[in-house]
Parts: structure tokens; sequence; C-alpha cells
């Protein structure tokens, strides 16, 4: 079939990939409400263009905490890419990311080190769940750093794993032979005998109190939904938020993440950068989100879909069309960047 959308890819990506995997990616918990509701939040809201600015052909380049990105979308972390391009992994992710000139923030759950990761030479942050044994946490933090990653995201909304029903019909719960989370692997130890993830309902704010003083990398939190946790978080110190319901893979009926950025805005007030994951399948979609606020948009499942339909050019292919897309947006919206958008120009459809 012939490619013309972000929604196209995940139609590639179904034909090729195992129905298992594919289940897998694309499911969230339960019911799959939150799923479902990050997307339909999008086409809730309309945008107002502005006219006769004159602002010409639009800039997408940006920088994100001192990093700088050609547009302003990067690579979400997602888990285990070796099931969708079992050669490679997330090489062939990271390489498309180089390429296009955007930020990936490599997951912790990778199936290829953070060390092979930042091989590829792009820009890099490391996602963390901080795990009990501190000195285990710290030994990855201290890779990261190494490895030349500029920030560490810490997803703080799991202090339990979400329940995924697809799996439980699908009897998923152990990767296949040869693949396994390679950030985890000990010294000397085999493809089978990896450190198992532990999600903590003791996390706290003194964890981030202890990573901030382990590094001096920028910390970002991942999970929020709240703007009182916003704001709590900026008073820790934290340098960044990512406004995010974990893709409606951990607590299901969270409301869609755009619904929660313009709250959160107002609650940093900007003091820190925003960044949006969930649901995010247009150019539209990320100028809805640059207006409401956001410094940049994440993209998970979109990249999965193109890394399995054609490894890291297909990573590519997505990132071009999104590319081409916010340019068009922004273009008709009569701006010339991200920061000529204000607030006034999304609003919910059927309301003036």
């Amino acid at each position: 079939m012939r490619v013309v959308n972000l929604r196209d890819f995940e139609d590639v990506a179904r034909e090729k990939l195992d129905p298992v995997f594919y289940d897998y990616f694309a499911s969230g918990a339960q019911d799959e409400v939150t799923v479902a509701a990050n997307e339909a939040a999008y086409r809730r809201l309309a945008l107002v263009p502005r006219i006769l600015r004159g602002a010409g052909l639009p800039s997408l380049a940006t920088r994100v905490l001192g990093c700088a990105a050609s547009m302003p979308v990067m690579l979400a972390p997602t888990a285990f890419h070796r099931l969708a391009w079992p050669s490679e992994g997330e090489a062939a992710t990271a390489r498309a990311a180089r390429d296009a000139g955007v930020i990936m923030i490599a997951a912790m759950l990778s199936t290829i080190t953070v060390e092979e990761i930042a091989a590829a030479g792009g820009t890099l942050w490391f996602q963390l769940y901080v795990q009990p044994d501190r000195g285990f946490t710290e030994s990855l933090v201290r890779r990261a750093e190494a490895a030349g990653c500029r920030a560490l995201v810490v997803t703080v909304d799991s202090p339990a794993l979400g329940r995924n029903e697809r799996g439980d019909r699908n009897d998923f719960h152990d990767l296949p032979p040869g693949v396994f989370c390679a950030n985890l692997r000990g010294d000397g130890w085999s493809n089978g005998h990896v450190r198992q993830v532990v999600l903590s309902p003791e996390i706290s704010w003194s964890h981030v109190e202890w990573l901030r003083e382990v590094t001096r990398l920028p910390i970002l939190l991942k999970g929020v939904l709240h703007p009182e946790d916003a704001r709590l978080a900026v008073e820790n110190g934290v340098d960044g938020l990512i406004v995010s319901n974990h893709g409606g893979r951990q607590l299901d009926t969270t409301p869609a993440s755009i619904d929660r950025l313009p709250v959160i805005a107002d609650a940093v007030a900007g003091r820190v950068p925003l960044i949006v994951d969930g649901g995010v399948r247009r150019g539209t979609d990320v100028v809805k989100a640059l207006a409401l606020g956001a410094s940049a948009v994440a993209i998970g499942r979109p990249v999965l879909w193109g890394l399995a339909a054609d490894g890291s050019e297909g990573v590519a292919a997505v990132l071009a069309l999104l590319r081409r897309e916010i340019e068009n947006a922004l273009t008709l919206c009569g701006a010339a960047s991200a920061g000529d958008l204000g607030r006034d120009q999304v609003v919910r459809q059927g309301m003036p």
C-alpha cells in the first residue's frame, strides 16, 4: 500500500509483525480507554488560523534544555525495538533520529545497550525507572553519562505495572530467545540472566532529591498529569516535565495528556520546558500542543510502526512525513515558528 500518513504505517506494521508483538506495542491497560482518549482528544481540538501575517516559510528548529533539534518532535522512550526490527533494534531507530536531527530518549528497557544506541552519534537522553537498589540505579546513570546522554528522563507514573489484558490473552509475559533488556545484563551474565525491573510503590520525592545529588544531567519527570505535582517538581529542582499518561499503558481511564497540558503549563508558568506525549498522529496535533504550551512533543507508537515497516528508513519516513505536516500546519496558521502561536488559536470543537 502507499503510505501517506502516520496511521498508514501502523497498517503496514500490523501486516509484518507477529500478532502477539503487534498487540504488545498497540495495547494499553485494561479496557484501553486512555489509549483511545489520547487520539480522540486531539480531534476535539480545532485550530484557528491567523491571516495576512506575512510569516513566510516557518522555521521548525528549536532547543530543549540546551539540546538543538531540527523540529519540536522527539522520540519517546519505548521498549523492545528488536521485536519490531530484530536485526538491529534501537540502533536503526537511533540512526533515523540522528539523520533527522531530533532527540531520541533511549529506554532503560532497550534491547541493545545505551552505549550501542549512543554509537549512532545523535542527541540522546536516557529514560530511567528508579530501582530500589540505588547502587544499580546509580550505575545506570553513570553509564548514561559516559555514553554522552544529555538528560535523564525519570518515569514517575509506574509505582506498579498496569495490567495489560491483551498480553494476558496472548500469554505474552517473556521475551523471545535472544531478546533481552540489554542494560540490565550483568557482566559475564548470559542472555537469559538479567536483572528484573522492580517497580516500587515507595518511589517518592526523596528519590528525585537523591538523583539530583547523583548527577549533573538535567532531570525531567515523565508521567505528570496533576498541576500540583508539576508545581512540586519545579520546587524540587526538576529541569523539565513530560506530560504523559504512559500511552495509556498504566492507569486506565486517566485523561488524555493533551487535555492536561494547559493546567500543567499554568502551574509551571514557563519555569521549565514541557513535553507532551500520547496520541500524536498528525502535524496539526503537534501545532496544537505547541500552542497550548509544549516546547515539543514525543512520539512512541508511530516510531515503532515505522521501524517494523522498514527499519531505519521507516522511522526516517515517519519523521519526514511529520515534518512536512508541521510545516504545512504552521504556514496555514500564519506562524513563522512555534513562538508565533497562541492559546487563542486552539478551541474546542463546536465552541467559538
